[in-house]
């Protein structure tokens, strides 16, 4: 080879080089960068970290190479306004629950919470090894969305209100705060229900919009200023004795990342899982006790009230499943899974 050819091609593999190492170099192009909406603000108790624990895990597993960047509710829409925007890629990721997508399609209820179901254990049991999980992701790719289990609390309770109940004659006229299907149950009882977020509940009983309300547990919705204006907290929480948690990842956005980016994603999702159930265990009992002494009286529904809650949720599921097919494709998996646990259940358990 001449000399020039042999200066030329040294000189044209240098660039090359160059343009390769700046390339590796550059941490901006490097880097997988995602906006992810929280349905809850961060000051929330139990429920208003996860998103961001999530987003910390996957920095710190990838090295700062996927990056998330947690928006609270209200920067990017308003709390449970985040199914269409995730479908259509306004953004990439959601973190919620999927009962506040039951506008779209009621079913999506089924996947969240529903009265009378079961403890946190075993719905995350159906989730991971009933068919619960196939079942969601099915449901969710309809709309271009990746579904990925991301959460779980115990038990809520069942209501806040101004005057103690001592009739379900009580109810009728209340305008109420109600989430998901259990707020078909209480129109059975004459009360006018509506879905707020979080933020909205506070100002909506202040100013006398809602008369009562529920939201979760005392630990979370003593965070939100509740036991302030309401003196009266009811027991168990019959329409949630559980509740999961999802981020929804724009179909998209999640078919671009590395199998390595998704894994991340579900191993934080599961360890969220964990933290959650145990977190939302541990901090009640002080939050009750902080209640009490902000002159909150805490009452449990007598057995007679909880029957007859539990016969209109009866008559509400019939309705339901007949009406959609997708409500009754998802119960017929929870009804048969929650069959054969019930052997487990009775003879394992105290």
């Amino acid at each position: 080879m001449k000399l020039s050819n042999l200066v030329k091609t040294a000189a044209m593999a240098g660039i090359v080089g160059a343009v390769t190492l700046t390339t590796a170099a550059d941490p901006v192009e490097a880097k997988t960068r995602w906006k992810m909406h929280a349905a809850y603000a961060s000051t929330v108790a139990v429920i208003g970290q996860p998103s961001r624990r999530v987003a910390a895990a996957v920095d710190a597993m990838s090295d700062g190479d996927f990056a998330i960047k947690v928006e609270e509710p209200g920067a990017l829409v308003g709390g449970f306004a985040y199914f269409d925007p995730v479908s259509q890629g306004a953004f990439q990721a959601a973190w919620g629950t999927s009962g506040a997508n039951q506008g779209k399609n009621s079913a999506f209820s089924f996947l969240s919470s529903w009265p009378f179901g079961p403890a946190a254990p075993e719905f995350v049991a159906w989730f991971k090894y009933g068919g619960g999980l196939q079942l969601a992701e099915e449901l969710y790719a309809r709309d271009n969305i990746k579904f990925v289990l991301c959460g779980m609390i115990p038990p809520e309770t069942s209501g806040w209100f101004r005057e103690e109940i001592t009739s379900l004659d009580q109810l009728k006229g209340l305008k109420m705060r109600f989430f998901g299907v259990g707020a078909k149950v209480m129109q059975r009882f004459g009360v006018s229900t509506q879905q707020l977020a979080a933020a909205d509940i506070y100002p909506a009983l202040e100013r006398g919009t809602i008369d009562a309300t529920e939201f979760s547990m005392p630990a979370i919705d003593i965070t939100l200023g509740l036991n302030q204006i309401a003196k009266h907290n009811y027991y168990p929480g019959w329409h949630q004795q559980s509740t999961s948690n999802e981020l929804l990842v724009n179909m998209d956005a999640w078919n671009d990342l590395t199998d390595a980016q998704r894994a991340m994603l579900n191993t934080s999702c599961d360890a969220q899982i964990a933290e959650m159930i145990a977190e939302g265990e541990a901090v009640q009992f002080q939050a009750m006790k902080d209640n009490v002494a902000a002159g909150v009286t805490l009452h449990r529904w007598p057995q007679e009230v909880l029957d007859q809650f539990k016969a209109a949720w009866e008559d509400v599921l019939a309705e339901e499943l007949a009406a959609n097919p997708d409500s009754k494709k998802i119960w017929e998996s929870i009804s048969t899974f929650r069959e054969n646990f019930k052997i487990w259940k009775d003879m394992g358990y105290l």
